[in-house]
């Protein structure tokens, strides 16, 4: 079955196109590289053994890219990656996130109905539950975003839901998932953001690197044990395969179906830290910063109905993504490109 994987170049999506394609799916990508490099396609078709992987630069806001693709290409679902998702940014520049990330779903909707493509795969996030009520959180939680990254996460989502309610064809996975982190054991593909990292994985892996000046923990007097954010971090592979797994359940699952992405194991900030210090045997400095906008202190999934409906549980441990992420950086100081210059 074709794939089509919007965003397929970025972190998570190029490390899912790699898991379709050794579960035997033929992606083809859509992505303006706006936040993502063609190089990291290059070496999936490398770690995949396959010659071609059709990419289309384009923005999927582009309704006439979207039919070409289409047109090209048996589609038989779609994974929804493209969009914006820096927090920060989301609440200084809010009508950037709103525009993007709402008219790019509505126009791949509209061209998927009209093909007779009702398999739909998208990238949701943990955002969406707001301020948590409850830990671990279970998907039955109320919604309520606190950030407007979240809020175009949550936005999309209703208008998923109102499009299945209209046309009982549609088959959609809402996967809510948590904190992505680490990179592929090969050490190829990894987080290369394309200016400075809003994740706390390669804040510090950039930061052991010497490509930042100092490492920052945003908000020490949450309450958490130690004061620092507590986050439910998910190996990027163990992601991808979770998205293989809802592809391969997604004919059994009728309408909108919600699932959250998670190991169910809450870390600190600090505790990080002190595991990249063990990975690395050094010591990280850090310097306390005033918490950032839009920040809960603590969000930890309930993953029992991804294990219940996908048959999917996470299985790489905190040590290995930092690991993973430390080799990334070891092997790619610069990221995909050798210079700065090509940033």
């Amino acid at each position: 079955m074709h794939i089509l994987v919007t965003g397929g170049a970025g972190y998570i999506g190029c490390h899912t196109v790699l898991a379709l394609c050794e579960a035997g799916f033929d992606p083809v990508i859509i992505d303006n590289f706006c936040n993502s490099h063609p190089a990291a396609i290059e070496r999936v078709k490398e770690l995949a053994n396959r010659p071609y992987i059709p990419v289309v630069c384009a923005d999927v806001a582009d309704t006439g890219a979207l039919e070409r693709v289409f047109s090209d290409y048996p589609i038989g679902a779609v994974i929804h990656f493209a969009g914006y998702k820096a927090v920060g940014e989301s609440v200084s520049d809010p009508l950037k996130y709103y525009g993007n990330n709402i008219k790019s779903t509505l126009a791949l909707l509209h061209v998927m109905a009209k093909r007779d493509c009702f398999r739909f795969v998208f990238s949701s996030s943990a955002t969406v539950y707001g301020q948590p009520e409850v830990i671990p959180i279970p998907e039955a939680h109320r919604l309520s975003a606190t950030n407007p990254y979240g809020r175009t996460k949550l936005f999309q989502e209703e208008i998923l839901r109102d499009l299945a309610f209209s046309d009982p064809r549609w088959h959609i996975v809402l996967l809510r998932y948590f904190n992505p982190a680490g990179a592929h054991p090969s050490g190829r593909i990894g987080e290369d953001p394309s200016g400075p990292p809003n994740n706390l994985f390669p804040c510090i892996t950039q930061f052991l690197g010497g490509r930042r000046p100092e490492l920052r923990v945003l908000g020490t007097d949450y309450p958490t044990r130690d004061g620092s954010g507590v986050r439910d971090y998910l190996h990027v592979c163990d992601l991808a395969e979770g998205h293989v797994s809802a592809l391969k359940n997604i004919d059994g699952l009728q309408g909108v179906t919600s699932i959250n992405l998670g190991t169910g194991t809450g870390c600190s900030v600090l505790e990080i830290i002190q595991c990249f210090e063990q990975v690395t045997a050094r010591s990280i400095p850090y310097v306390q910063a005033p918490r950032r906008a839009g920040d809960v202190a603590e969000c930890i999934a309930d993953p029992a109905r991804a294990h219940d409906l996908l048959k999917w549980r996470a299985s790489r441990s905190l040590r290995i993504m930092c690991e993973d992420s430390w080799r990334w950086q070891q092997l790619n100081p610069a990221g995909y490109f050798p210079s700065s210059l090509y940033r």
